[in-house]
């Protein structure tokens, strides 16, 4: 196995049902922040992390994600003939950022089968997992953070986030080895619990999208059965791992936006449209002059 991270799998055959009708015919990761799809501040962050390729796992009417990274040579030579420069190369930046590959998964059955279907392609060495829904603004990038412990414990890492416990049956929450002192936010998982009632939850790091995988997930994962929805689940995979080997958890240092629900992403986008030169002070402005009264709660 080698042991430098030099692919990211970015699982994107969900079918986006949270922002219908919006979704019916374009895919949810094409959704713009601003003026760059959602999926695009993922693959940004996998580039500044050091990865070379890019493996995205599709499904039925996600060709806009193919397209958007494919060279357009329409739109390159219109840009050119009207002098627009700065759009030319924004554009040639896409198409040039990293080498792509793409495999389809023909059901959503899971984030764990998402990540399954990428065996043959990712090999035997260690890859990044990538949800773009969870658009996180770090410096260094969040994927860099995992892979700086990967280089330390040579096992599995996996993204988590302290939230409040009304919350962690929204996520897979990790019971963490306080005893074994690895650094600041990095713990030794004992288990991982798939969404569990308040409770039950082990404790409040809950996992969140970004995960440095190790190539003996995939026969953990083919030993994992379905739950009751029918879905192999990667929280229920890396806990069949766990009975074979360490894995580690990294408290990400940075802001996170759940992009996957309406909430998060409006707050995605104003959060990184404020953090424009060319648009936040405007913006401000505008925000400012609806002197919008926020309702009590009743």
């Amino acid at each position: 196995m080698t042991t430098r991270v030099r692919k990211a799998v970015f699982p994107a055959a969900g079918l986006g049902t949270r922002f219908l009708p919006a979704t019916k015919a374009q895919p949810k990761e094409m959704l713009p922040l601003v003026d760059k799809p959602i999926i695009q501040y993922g693959v940004e962050e996998a580039v500044a992390s050091g990865v070379d390729n890019i493996i995205l796992v599709t499904g039925r009417g996600k060709n806009a994600i193919e397209d958007h990274f494919d060279v357009s040579v329409e739109l390159e030579t219109f840009l050119e003939a009207r002098g627009k420069k700065e759009q030319l190369d924004e554009i040639r930046k896409i198409s040039n950022m990293i080498n792509f590959a793409y495999v389809r998964q023909g059901e959503p059955l899971g984030l764990g089968h998402a990540v399954l279907v990428t065996k043959e392609l990712v090999g035997n060495e260690p890859f990044a997992v990538i949800l773009a829904d969870d658009v996180i603004d770090a410096n260094p990038p969040a994927v860099q953070q995992l892979v700086d412990v990967f280089n330390k414990v040579q096992g599995p890492v996996l993204a988590v986030e302290r939230v409040p416990m009304d919350e962690v049956s929204s996520y897979g929450v990790i019971a963490p080895n306080l005893s074994a002192k690895l650094g600041d936010g990095i713990y030794e998982v004992t288990d991982l619990v798939e969404k569990p009632p308040k409770s039950e939850a082990p404790s409040d790091l809950a996992i969140i999208g970004r995960y440095i995988l190790t190539p003996d997930i995939f026969p953990a994962l083919e030993a994992t059965k379905s739950d009751r929805t029918g879905e192999i689940q990667l929280t229920n995979g890396l806990r069949e791992l766990l009975k074979r080997r360490p894995i580690y958890a990294c408290e990400v240092k940075g802001t996170r936006h759940d992009t996957g629900n309406k909430l998060g992403f409006l707050k995605a986008v104003v959060y990184f449209a404020m953090r424009r030169p060319d648009l936040r002070d405007k913006f401000a402005e505008y925000l400012t002059s609806l002197g919008l009264d926020v309702p009590a709660r009743r």
